[in-house]
């Protein structure tokens, strides 16, 4: 089995010295880039399984290097970890607004960030998913477009299965409600988020048993949804 492929983007060396050295240790196939130009580069060459991302590039910063991965679509599901000196609380919810998977902060533990890499690619692993999915009650056929809930069949409207499809296949995954417009409802939408709360609002209706307490899709305050992985 091909070894996973890990891009390391940071503008300094010593850093990327040590993320090599620990990462080619646990397994992983290293690629580094100093600049955001080059990591875009990188990245769709190489298509890397995971990037941990820098914020503070030359060229390019990592702000916008995560919003160009997530505008192409050959690229746009690698998972990226965003490493930055900045802690802030803002910062942390920019950079998963714009997509990223998972955060840490300078100075961190080889250990925890090794960890974390392990959690990402565990969880974005399975994004090619297979013909149909289970959760709880309920089995999703994506071929035949069809839900079933306790052996009945729900009936979704064709927004609501598409929204449940791309929420699943990226299960673990915080996904913002621009993201959402734009891959089913087109660029016509963007800005009219509302539309996503409404079809998610009935979707839960539809699947959780409790649609003021639900279980599988979560609302993640100021940025999107996630829908939560259960294995």
């Amino acid at each position: 089995m091909a070894k996973e492929k890990v891009l390391i983007v940071d503008d300094e060396e010593h850093i990327i010295e040590l993320l090599k050295f620990n990462l080619e240790k646990s397994g992983y196939t290293v690629l580094y880039a100093d600049n955001g130009i080059d990591a875009l580069k990188i990245t769709k060459q190489e298509q890397p399984q995971l990037i941990l991302l820098d914020l503070m590039l030359p060229e390019m910063d990592g702000y916008d290097v995560c919003k160009e991965i997530r505008k192409d679509d050959v690229i746009s599901t690698t998972p990226i970890i965003m490493i930055t000196a900045k802690g802030e609380e803002l910062d942390k919810v920019l950079g998963l607004e714009l997509g990223a998977d998972d955060y840490i902060t300078k100075p961190f533990s080889v250990r925890e960030l090794i960890a974390r890499v392990k959690a990402v690619l565990r969880r974005t692993s399975f994004q090619v998913i297979e013909r149909g999915y289970k959760f709880g009650n309920i089995v999703i056929d994506f071929d035949r477009h069809e839900v079933i809930k306790n052996n009945k069949r729900i009936d979704l409207t064709l927004k609501e299965f598409e929204l449940l499809e791309i929420l699943v296949k990226n299960k673990g995954r915080v996904l913002t409600r621009d993201f959402l417009l734009d891959k089913i409802w087109g660029y016509e939408y963007i800005g009219e988020t509302r539309t996503v709360d409404v079809h998610i609002r009935h979707l839960r209706q539809k699947i959780e048993e409790d649609d003021k307490k639900p279980k599988f899709i979560d609302t993640i305050r100021g940025v999107g949804y996630r829908f939560n992985i259960f294995e």
